[in-house]
């Protein structure tokens, strides 16, 4: 076609063509034709497996750039699409250099080459190659590849800023989510929480929102350990914006990823659809404070549907904030109370938590025959030793050796033949407690 190189962007503006047709070469199209000048090929076939980009110049990296600008996150018939047809051939489809995909509706496709019209996947991989970022594709070495557990909803492509190799970072990784206005509670919870697991060495995976997801990450720094954000905008874009110094210091220490190109902004389904990643791309959820109607909740029951592990943080039965997180654990979710305990479900076998007990009593330390003698003395008054010896099914000078050892140990008092339990110093009436 005129106008359009081998891979269907456009060389330069057909002469007419207003701006923003879809048809012709758009502004951004224009800019876009700068990005790849490669000669004709033959098309790859539908179902042929499509092998990972390499290099900045590679058609594929680009059309996948071009893309992500397009199709919204999590959309499963154009992600059918490109799995079909490939990268290369979907964009001059949609760019409207090609026949549209092979039943697709006439007002989809028209809005999605509208939004072709202005994609410009140069400026946006020079954005974020700005930023000390990059564009990481499917196949590549640095995918995760549990991702691909989405099927035709998997991610076009993640833009990412930070230096870590986000594959390696997932193999260990946990997402900590939770209830954007959290109490106190909720917040010290996180933070412990990201704080625990990055100190084991595990990643902690959030998407950066108020309230638990700002908590977790912010523990996991304080650790200094790894921590990825997840956005439902690009990369160049914080949100929320009280969080721009937060996501600033995880794009140093950490990873900052997203679907959608630089400069693009969240939506309620983008936020959504962002969960979806985060559940996929980790090994487990933790759920800490949720509503009934929380999207935490939908993170949760994703990690469930793709076989995760999904766990929850109980809280007090009379607050709104843990009902979701209730009724997740009254279904397969396992409670949670630490990292050890989340480590214990996620990480490899012999990874136990620590025997929970509670504190050692004095009186747990006598031997078995000291311990029965100890208990058949009664609660109140004195009695013989003969009587302890009948009581205890003990032998009279074993009895009377043991009461010995009890009273060296403070725990029983002579009085002439007879013997009772020592009184424990109880606080007064008006003794002051808890230390004021």
């Amino acid at each position: 076609m005129n106008g359009t190189d081998g891979w269907g962007f456009a060389r330069s503006k057909p002469d007419g063509a207003a701006d923003g047709v879809v048809n012709g070469a758009a502004d951004g199209r224009d800019r876009a034709a700068r990005a790849v000048d490669r000669p004709v090929r033959t098309a790859r076939p539908a179902n042929a497996p499509e092998c990972a980009p390499h290099g900045p110049d590679d058609p594929r990296r680009t059309a996948r750039a071009a893309l992500t600008r397009v199709i919204e996150p999590g959309d499963e018939t154009a992600g059918r699409w490109l799995r079909e047809m490939g990268p290369v051939a979907l964009w001059r489809a949609l760019s409207g250099d090609a026949d549209p995909p092979e039943g697709a509706g006439r007002d989809k496709v028209a809005g999605l080459r509208q939004r072709a019209a202005r994609a410009d996947p140069a400026a946006d991989l020079a954005a974020v190659a700005a930023l000390g970022g990059r564009f990481i594709c499917p196949g590549e070495e640095e995918w995760p590849g549990q991702l691909d557990d989405l099927g035709d909803g998997r991610p076009i492509g993640l833009w990412v800023r930070g230096t870590a190799n986000l594959r390696l970072w997932a193999l260990r990784s946990v997402a900590i989510v939770g209830a954007r206005a959290c109490t106190e509670y909720g917040a010290h919870l996180a933070a412990t929480l990201g704080a625990g697991l990055a100190d084991r060495g595990w990643t902690v995976v959030s998407g950066a929102a108020y309230g638990v997801d700002g908590a977790a990450h912010r523990g996991a720094l304080a650790a200094d350990g790894a921590t990825v954000a997840v956005l439902a905008s690009g990369v160049d874009h914080a949100y929320p914006r009280g969080h721009t110094e937060l996501i600033g210091r995880v794009a140093q220490q950490g990873l900052v990823a997203a679907e959608l190109p630089p400069g693009d902004h969240p939506t309620r389904s983008r936020f959504i659809q962002r969960n979806r990643v985060i559940a996929a791309l980790t090994r487990g959820t933790v759920v800490v404070e949720a509503e009934l109607r929380s999207g935490s909740l939908v993170t949760a029951r994703r990690a469930l549907d793709l076989g995760r592990f999904t766990m929850g943080v109980p809280g007090p039965v009379t607050s709104g904030l843990s009902a979701g997180v209730h009724q997740l654990l009254r279904g397969e979710a396992a409670v949670v109370t630490d990292a050890d305990e989340v480590i214990e479900l996620v990480g490899s076998i012999g990874d136990l938590a620590p025997e929970r007990r509670g504190p050692t009593l004095a009186r747990d330390l006598l031997d078995p025959v000291a311990a029965r003698v100890l208990e058949a003395l009664p609660a109140r008054g004195g009695t013989d030793a003969p009587y302890l010896a009948r009581e205890s099914g003990t032998p009279r000078d074993v009895t009377q050796g043991k009461l010995f050892e009890l009273q060296t140990l403070g725990f029983v008092q002579r009085c002439g033949d007879r013997w009772e339990l020592v009184r424990r110093a109880e606080p007064t009436r008006d003794s002051r407690r808890g230390g004021t």
